[in-house]
């Protein structure tokens, strides 16, 4: 395929709507999860421990994008690892117990990492070929994604309609979306005597610090996303319908963020945006562990949206900057940050099993603090548009 600006150009906005067909699977689920939880009959313990099955499934099969991409190109390897990914949200509602619960959960998110891998890695070579930064759009596409696929979700609750029969015709929906967008973005091949790329990647020295931001921010992101709605259901009593909003509104936050997160970035540098919305992170994290009522505590987790939102973008470009191999860096960092949101979910049931939710909150608050603390360590050394 000729490499002209219009087809990289098309490409870009391709890969912005696989971000976005991404980001809708993860609310479609989210805002589920406590019906999935009453169907399967478990505790807050034992619904943490499913959650913590993503993550295994996503360390497994993670490394496996790369490769996959490098065997087929990307487009066809992107085309089938989303499609993967989008079927897979079929599985966790139709499991009758905890061990099942846990296999499906184990394919969910080795799928979810292998197409979070392969995009990811498109965008930064669409991004390179442009010669500006897009990434932070694209993250923001897919908190869009999130927003769409979990208002869906919101409905479907409020309607009373099963998560089975909603992740079905979502499932497909997003099948077929994905496949479609697919056809358009770049179909790289490597050279004949490339050598396949390394299993695993390790961060170095220079970016731990930046990971461990990026790790603190993309916690906080997990744990609402998966527990906003179980926190209203269980801790303020709320309809199912209500619940369901927490995480639509912490999406929503989240997604406008992002989406303007640049102009903030350029006006006022990535320190000062960081340590501005690690302060706004930590308030909405104490109006949620405050709250009276539903409406406190969706506001309390539309803010720590706020605050979360720019931090991981901010953090890919401060690692590309913190050592001789900006590739390097920047897959270390990911893989730290990306393991943050699908360890969080189950260390916050893990957490409320022991206690409950509202002190499981109190840790996420905790560590909100460190944006606003560890905010320079993301400064970068040169001026990077993002």
């Amino acid at each position: 395929m000729a490499d002209t600006a219009q087809l990289v150009k098309r490409s870009r906005y391709a890969v912005a709507a696989v971000f976005c067909v991404h980001g809708s699977v993860t609310g479609s689920f989210a805002t589920r999860v406590p019906w999935i939880q009453e169907h399967s009959g478990l505790s807050a313990g034992e619904l943490g421990l499913a959650l913590a099955f993503p993550a295994i499934g996503a360390a497994l099969m993670m490394p496996l994008a790369a490769r996959i991409s490098h065997r087929f190109g990307t487009r066809t390897a992107l085309r089938a690892l989303l499609a993967l990914w989008t079927l897979s949200l079929i599985l966790p509602s139709f499991t009758p117990g905890l061990l099942t619960l846990c296999a499906a959960l184990l394919v969910y998110g080795g799928t979810s990492g292998m197409a979070d891998v392969a995009m990811n890695a498109l965008g930064v070579e669409v991004e390179h070929r442009l010669q500006k930064s897009i990434m932070s759009g694209l993250h923001g596409m897919w908190s869009l994604g999130a927003l769409i696929g979990s208002a869906v979700g919101t409905v479907a609750a409020h309607a009373d309609v099963s998560a089975q029969v909603h992740h079905i015709i979502a499932a497909i929906v997003l099948t077929v979306l994905g496949a479609v967008v697919c056809q358009f973005v770049l179909n790289i091949h490597p050279e004949e005597d490339e050598e396949p790329p390394a299993r695993f990647a390790l961060p170095p020295r220079s970016a731990l610090l930046i990971g461990a931001v990026g790790f603190c921010a993309v916690f906080a992101e997990g744990a609402s996303l998966d527990w906003s709605a179980v926190y209203l259901r269980d801790v303020l009593a709320s309809s199912p319908g209500v619940a369901a909003g927490a995480t639509t509104g912490f999406a929503l936050t989240m997604a406008i963020a992002r989406l303007t997160g640049d102009a903030i970035v350029n006006r006022f540098g990535a320190v000062r945006t960081v340590r501005w919305s690690g302060l706004i992170a930590v308030i909405g994290g104490v109006l949620v562990v405050l709250a009276p009522n539903a409406v406190a505590a969706m506001a309390g987790f539309g803010l720590i949206g706020i605050g979360v939102a720019v931090v991981v973008p901010l953090a890919f470009v401060a690692a590309a900057r913190s050592g001789s191999n900006a590739s390097h860096a920047i897959a270390g960092v990911a893989t730290i940050t990306y393991a943050s949101g699908l360890v969080a979910p189950s260390i916050i049931g893990g957490i409320a099993q022991a206690s409950n939710l509202t002190v499981s909150f109190i840790v996420v608050t905790v560590l909100t603090v460190a944006l606003a603390v560890f905010a320079p360590v993301l400064r970068t050394r040169a001026r990077v548009d993002v």
